[in-house]
């Protein structure tokens, strides 16, 4: 973690006052960049880097450098923001409007977009704050909404939590926020990993935050100096292709700049078990599902038939099933539904670094993640473990997990086969792309990472579709609350509605 000297956090501390205790690594951070015009958070996950960008903000707008915030992050994550980021870390005596960005314009959004956009009728003294997804920014419409809104406010900080969703510099959404980033007064990315599978992937994200941020406005001139590239030939069409990497050193001395990298591992003050969420949305097919599946269920609860623990919890699996994406009928056929399950979770390991172990309740997910992972990172780079998995080839896996210079990176298991007994310490980052509602097996499948030998802080990512059984689950585990004897009488019905 690259400090200036210079950071004066006892003076910064008396001046600026937390609603939430900073860590010592975010304290140094926010000293050291709240007064930059652009800087980069390469914060691994559960480090809190968006504290550090909301009290960036905060700082700013007391001082009088800014009066407004766009904020960009991914679907899984703008919500939280909004819900949780925002009220829990920026200062009470900042008084903030906050609209969260939403393609159904109804009449009280768009009024609420107006009081937040337009200056003749904002509140004084009062910090606006646009909070945006970064996949709507492929759009005409939200691109013009978010320019008007910088438009309007020149003197503001813009945000792109998840940075690497920026990568790549052909994509629409990739021009529109680098265009947009002109407007903005100050500029931060957060991410936790820059580089998720080439050190091309900085140009954009630093491009982003300044022309000169790298010292290169041609992407063909970044790439001539950064990689080896030859030209080859295919049929009728030559093409020129990156086969390797240079002056890596130099490069990192540029980031050096104006960034600072944080790892678990150097923050002794963060808590062993660290807890993210990431939500996600039902596609139209799933909801459709979703809501026929509960009526059914409510209906058979109704007419009596869901008598049993055991039938009540038949139904919550069938609804976790849909909030997976996928349907198994009655003559045991699978029927697969579009989902963004896979998508989020190829988002979270982009933001990670090491080996990572990711739980799912189902065979089927199993087999849909070990296909996603393949295809992305390769065939040593993944192993399962589940029912299926032979005895010796279950050994053979977690030796290999666990020799930390093995190319296996993922361990892909289902939690009550491979949640009890084995040891998976190699990896800090644990994934569960679905929840077991029963409490013993999180509680055991969490200790497979935080157990002797551990010498990293853990982070826990569960993948949620809110305002579903996914949600209801996942709360039930953080209270300790057993499913299983609560699922008769009243209670049943609130488990399905």
């Amino acid at each position: 973690m690259r400090i200036n000297e210079s950071c004066q956090i006892v003076f910064w501390r008396k001046m600026y006052k937390y609603k939430t205790k900073p860590y010592e690594h975010q304290e140094k951070i926010f000293a050291d960049s709240w007064c930059r015009k652009y800087f980069g958070l390469f914060m691994e996950m559960g480090t809190g880097k968006s504290k550090v960008a909301i009290d960036t903000m905060g700082r700013l707008f007391l001082e009088d450098k800014i009066k407004a915030c766009l904020i960009l992050a991914p679907k899984g994550v703008f919500d939280n923001w909004v819900m949780n980021e925002i009220p829990r870390h920026l200062p009470s005596d900042i008084n903030v409007k906050v609209v969260r960005w939403q393609t159904n314009h109804t009449k009280s959004f768009m009024s609420d977009l107006e009081k937040l956009i337009l200056p003749d009728m904002q509140e004084n003294n009062t910090l606006q704050v646009f909070v945006m997804n970064v996949e709507g920014l492929s759009t005409t419409k939200a691109f013009s909404f978010a320019k008007l809104f910088l438009n309007k406010n020149p003197d503001s900080i813009m945000i792109v939590d998840e940075s690497t969703t920026i990568k790549n510099r052909s994509a629409k959404r990739t021009k529109n926020v680098v265009e947009l980033g002109r407007l903005a007064l100050f500029r931060r990315i957060l991410t936790g990993s820059p580089i998720t599978k080439s050190p091309m992937d900085l140009f954009s994200q630093c491009m982003f935050l300044s022309p000169n941020a790298l010292g290169f406005k041609s992407y063909y001139a970044f790439q001539g100096r950064y990689a080896v590239v030859i030209n080859k030939t295919m049929g009728h069409r030559s093409f020129r292709d990156i086969v390797g990497y240079q002056r890596l050193d130099e490069l990192n001395g540029k980031l050096d700049k104006f960034s600072s990298r944080v790892l678990k591992n150097e923050c002794l003050d963060l808590p062993e078990k660290v807890y993210v969420r990431r939500d996600i949305e039902l596609t139209t097919e799933q909801t459709s599902a979703y809501q026929q599946m509960k009526r059914l269920a409510l209906t058979e609860l109704d007419q009596g038939r869901l008598a049993s623990t055991q039938s009540v919890l038949t139904q919550i699996m069938r609804l976790q099933q849909i909030c997976c994406g996928f349907l198994k009928l009655d003559d045991g056929e699978i029927k697969d539904l579009p989902n963004n399950r896979l998508n989020e979770l190829l988002s979270v390991i982009e933001e990670t670094t090491g080996k990572v172990i990711i739980w799912a309740t189902w065979t089927h997910d199993i087999q849909a993640i070990e296909k996603l992972l393949i295809k992305n990172f390769g065939e040593d780079s993944v192993a399962t473990y589940y029912g299926e998995t032979p005895q010796d080839r279950r050994q053979e896996i977690v030796q290999k997990f666990q020799d930390k210079n093995d190319k296996l990176r993922f361990f892909v298991g289902q939690p009550k086969t491979g949640g009890f007994g084995i040891t998976l310490t190699e990896a800090s980052t644990v994934v569960y792309y679905s929840n077991s509602y029963d409490l013993e097996i999180r509680l055991q499948s969490e200790d497979r990472a935080h157990r002797i030998g551990q010498q990293n802080k853990v982070t826990y990512i569960d993948i949620v579709v809110p305002r579903t059984i996914d949600e209801k689950i996942l709360k039930a585990l953080k209270n300790k609350i057993n499913i299983a004897e609560k699922v008769l009488g009243e209670d049943a019905r609130q488990w399905l509605i």
